[in-house]
């Protein structure tokens, strides 16, 4: 079965998701309850304002002000514990919130310097809005002179060879199988909401390892964002900054969107809502969240027998698009393109990563020594 979708648009606004008015009431929900900050007063409380400063952060990007309420919310609950005026802190009280943070964190183990960074980052932001915005109350943003962890130039996540990527997608494919077959044999809503899931996870695998797509840009599509184009099955996506982007679909991946979308769409009739979907309490759809996808290829790469399984993420994929796209020579400009990349030094981290291991002194000595070994060894 092939779903209906919508024809191709002309590039235009991005039309705000479903979910944006729930986003925004959760927002000012989180706003009105953070600790540390004094009463709303007016238009211009610290609250509301923090409360625009997320919003603002939505319109670009939800990863990005979900970050950015996350790390806030640390830094407040830090600040009550240590019993310091956030809107007065100066540069060593920021100082000593990194070094907290590096030792211990709020979870009591030592956070990574890309996460001490982002921390830094969004207080900065956060800092930055109410100076321009609170005529004096805040009049400096304390951040500015702290010292940020160095990060590594090399990307840190767990890397997939082009053989993982197949048997981890053998793998979706054969948990999907399982569970049709179970459906089939036992037919009841349990077993149809375990096949419909399987057939979700084996599509979103194959979307992302085909595309390289961000997990965020992934989970934010909606049913209709799939379109046709001249010659193609196309995804509408959303990327960083709300630019709008169009990619075509390989077969094997419409193929997989089709056969989630059909079992999906049975007894539904006009299909709505996220692509990704998963089933609420009043059996409406709601949107795949990111940590129930690192359980999934955790889950199924353990099974594929994949030895890096419990590091693996959704970022994985992507990265393993990258490499294998240019050891297949695809030029470095159309793997920038195609991930949406604005620097290209950023596509260059993967074509860097994707030589290191394999050029590590370490293979040569070992050959090295290896061979004088078998010279010692043979009788003479």
């Amino acid at each position: 079965m092939t779903i209906k979708t919508v024809p191709a648009a002309s590039p235009g606004p991005v039309p705000a998701p479903e979910a944006d008015l729930t986003g925004i009431q959760q927002v000012i929900a989180w706003a009105a309850g953070l600790p540390g900050l004094p009463a709303d007063d007016g238009r211009f409380s610290i609250r509301r304002l923090t409360a625009a400063w997320n919003l603002e952060a939505l319109a670009r990007s939800r990863h990005t002000a979900v970050s950015y309420r996350r790390d806030l919310t640390t830094y407040l609950n830090w600040c009550v514990r240590e019993r310091l005026d956030p809107l007065t802190a100066r540069p060593s009280d920021l100082t000593r919130f990194r070094i907290w943070r590096e030792l211990h964190g709020h979870t009591d183990r030592a956070a990574k310097p890309a996460t001490v960074a982002r921390a830094l980052s969004s207080l900065s932001s956060w800092y930055r809005h109410l100076v321009a915005n609170t005529d004096g109350t805040v009049a400096r943003n304390p951040t500015a002179s702290v010292k940020r962890p160095q990060l590594p130039h090399a990307a840190t996540t767990a890397g997939l060879t082009p053989d993982e990527v197949d048997q981890l997608l053998a793998q979706a494919d054969t948990q999907s199988a399982a569970r049709a077959a179970v459906a089939a044999a036992r037919p009841s809503p349990s077993h149809r909401a375990r096949h419909l899931a399987a057939l979700r996870d084996r599509a979103l695998l194959r979307l992302l390892a085909d595309l390289g797509l961000r997990i965020g840009e992934a989970l934010d599509c909606q049913v209709t964002d799939l379109r046709h184009n001249p010659g193609h099955r196309t995804l509408r996506t959303v990327a960083k900054g709300r630019d709008q982007r169009e990619r075509a679909l390989p077969a094997q991946t419409t193929e997989a969107l089709d056969a989630y979308l059909a079992v999906r769409a049975a007894g539904v009739g006009n299909l709505t809502g996220p692509l990704f979907a998963t089933s609420g309490v009043d059996g409406r759809p709601g949107r795949l969240a990111e940590p129930n996808v690192f359980l999934m290829i955790r889950r199924l790469a353990t099974a594929a027998g994949i030895p890096s399984a419990a590091r693996l993420s959704p970022h994985s994929l992507r990265r393993a698009f990258a490499t294998t796209a240019r050891e297949a020579g695809v030029p470095l400009e159309d793997v920038q393109d195609a991930m949406g990349h604005a620097d290209p030094r950023t596509t260059r981290r993967y074509d860097r990563d994707r030589h290191n291991l394999d050029r590590d002194p370490a293979h040569n000595l070992a050959a090295r020594r290896a061979s004088r070994q078998t010279a010692t060894d043979t009788p003479h």
